[in-house]
């Protein structure tokens, strides 16, 4: 299949390129900060940011694709659950 954008370079606006699967843990963190983080299963969300601020996002619904450069996502304060890191 041909790829149309191979020759952009890749920026926070443009379209993720890859994407995983998180389980969140308070002591592991991502394998790289993310760009955005879509929610499968509405809840609260416990997140460490890149720059180091830990923060809990209150009820987010079921698909929300929030953009946040995310270097976590703590298992306290997280009762959202489907979370997928997009890069």
């Amino acid at each position: 299949m041909p790829d149309r954008f191979k020759n952009h370079s890749a920026s926070l606006e443009s379209p993720a390129m890859h994407g995983f699967a998180i389980t969140p843990s308070d002591s592991t963190e991502l394998i790289q900060p993310t760009r955005a983080l879509y929610v499968g299963v509405a809840g609260d969300l416990g997140v460490t940011l890149v720059s180091g601020a830990e923060l809990v996002f209150a009820n987010i619904p079921s698909g929300t694709l929030l953009p946040v450069r995310a270097r976590a996502v703590k298992a306290t304060g997280t009762t959202a659950a489907s979370i997928v890191g997009l890069l």
